[in-house]
């Protein structure tokens, strides 16, 4: 038995290091273009689709889990909105300086979350989605730890809102740190990245944990933790410096690569010469989310040529990247071939 367990530990570390030798696809949210996103069928689909990482966003709850939505007002997500016994939980508030309206994570305990059931973000969109909606209940991180290993895939969590969380006494690193001790995935080599796009939260992990930190930048807009002026001085070679004393590599939103059909920017380059791995955020079939170049046809939902856009980017160096299709993610990145 002890000779077995030892054989599986080494074919499972030889297959990580040999995704690591390539560009990575991580599945935004699960296949979130083929099913309602964050639910442990679109991650479980992400993996049947060749994902080699699967991203949990997280949130907690009222008493402290840690739960899989890409916000804490769930409205938008779950079905809450027809649960008669939580119509008086619905409110405002500010989050990162913005006015939310809808109900939250953290006013409900983790036994009342798994009373709701999870519906389709983009319905306008991904109307075959909605057949699936109120199937899927709202995942744990520990229950998509638990899907990831039994896989044999990797995590990309990242932490939503950390200082919101904190000033309200839920604060997200501690747990998140456990969750992965726990689980024997809190090493340099484990298949993880902990992704933010607040700057102090990291910096604070840096301390706390051995894993990869990725740090997230958008292409407008700063840090809600007012750690950095913007995204774009972050950017910059000596943003990027900065960046590359506590994380190992950055999350740019595409259009920061390439804007469109525009000429490409040197991000990529610049982040290698800094010592950071780069990957971009997200790629998406539908024609709405594709530059003019390579829609098909006029329709905002259907799919464009996604998998040269990839391949675009691909030729530019990243080192992975985010998709919602991660079937046409891994065929991109299977069919590439550097020049």
């Amino acid at each position: 038995m002890i000779l077995l367990a030892l054989a599986l530990a080494l074919q499972a570390a030889t297959g990580q290091a040999a995704a690591m030798d390539r560009p990575i696809v991580i599945a935004h949210r699960g296949a979130s273009g083929y099913r309602p996103e964050h639910t442990l069928a679109a991650y479980e689909l992400a993996i049947d689709q060749g994902a080699d990482v699967i991203e949990p966003d997280l949130v907690p709850t009222k008493d402290g889990a840690l739960v899989a939505r890409h916000e804490n007002e769930i409205g938008e997500t779950t079905d809450v909105a027809k649960h008669a016994e939580f119509a008086a939980r619905r409110t405002t508030k500010t989050i990162d300086g913005r006015e939310v309206t809808g109900w939250f994570t953290e006013d409900f305990t983790l036994a009342e979350l798994k009373t709701l059931r999870a519906k389709e973000r983009l319905p306008q969109l991904r109307s075959s989605n909605t057949r699936y909606d109120g199937r899927y209940e709202i995942p744990t991180f520990a229950e998509v730890i638990a899907l990831a290993k039994r896989r044999r895939v990797g995590i990309y969590p990242e932490t939503k809102h950390p200082t919101y969380f904190a000033a309200i006494g839920l604060g997200t690193d501690a747990p998140l740190v456990a969750a992965l001790k726990q689980a024997g995935w809190d090493r340099a080599d484990a298949p993880v990245f902990l992704q933010s796009f607040e700057v102090k939260n990291l910096q604070a992990l840096k301390g706390m944990t051995k894993v990869r930190l990725i740090q997230l930048l958008d292409a407008g807009g700063a840090p809600a933790d007012g750690a950095a002026p913007s995204y774009a001085a972050m950017a910059t070679t000596a943003g990027l410096k900065e960046i590359a004393r506590y994380a190992w590599g950055i999350g740019p939103a595409k259009a920061m690569i390439r804007d469109g059909d525009a000429a490409p920017s040197t991000l990529v380059a610049d982040a290698h010469a800094a010592g950071l791995k780069v990957h971009p955020w997200t790629f998406r079939a539908e024609n709405v989310f594709q530059p003019p170049s390579l829609r098909t046809g006029s329709e905002p939902g259907r799919h464009g040529r996604v998998e040269e856009e990839i391949a675009r980017h691909l030729a530019l160096g990243v080192d992975g990247f985010f998709t919602d299709f991660p079937l046409e993610g891994a065929r991109a990145r299977d069919r590439f071939r550097p020049r």
